[in-house]
């Protein structure tokens, strides 16, 4: 693998781990020419459904794009990696399950608001602001109520 601080192809793992959850592998490695340590982490490769966007397009599954939408919800909220990451994990378990070669984004959406109202309400009530595009300030203020039961 290659050194992410020198790009020397020279690297040699120093500690292999199995995550937390058993899902990953957690290596350490070494460069052999600066030196420097850094992880890496080994999943399944796993075919996820492709997504069918609102307009009829048909993207791939990015878990990046999944953890930035979440990140952006949680934004300066007491919310750990590990529980995002748990998080993703279930939403990314649930996809899996369907059976699907194709999967609806409003259905992640909905996936995604069941997992932040878990972690954070007020998470919840901005991520379901823009996911859900309120008309009127009635429709929002019903969401605030069903959250602050």
């Amino acid at each position: 693998m290659k050194c992410p601080f020198c790009s020397h192809n020279d690297t040699q793992v120093v500690e292999t781990r199995l995550a937390e959850d058993g899902d990953l592998i957690r290596r350490r490695r070494q460069c052999a020419a600066c030196e420097k340590r850094f992880t890496t982490y080994e999943r399944p490769e796993v075919n996820f459904p492709a997504i069918v966007k609102k307009d009829g397009r048909r993207i791939e599954y990015e878990r990046v794009k999944l953890r930035a939408s979440m990140n952006l919800a949680l934004r300066k909220r007491p919310v750990s990696i590990e529980q995002v990451d748990s998080a993703i994990e279930r939403i990314e378990e649930k996809l899996l399950n369907l059976a699907q070669r194709e999967v609806a984004s409003n259905k992640i959406g909905e996936l995604v608001m069941r997992e932040l109202k878990k972690l954070d309400k007020v998470a919840y009530v901005r991520f379901a602001s823009v996911y859900r595009s309120f008309e009127d300030i009635d429709d929002f203020k019903l969401l605030v109520d069903e959250v602050s039961k």
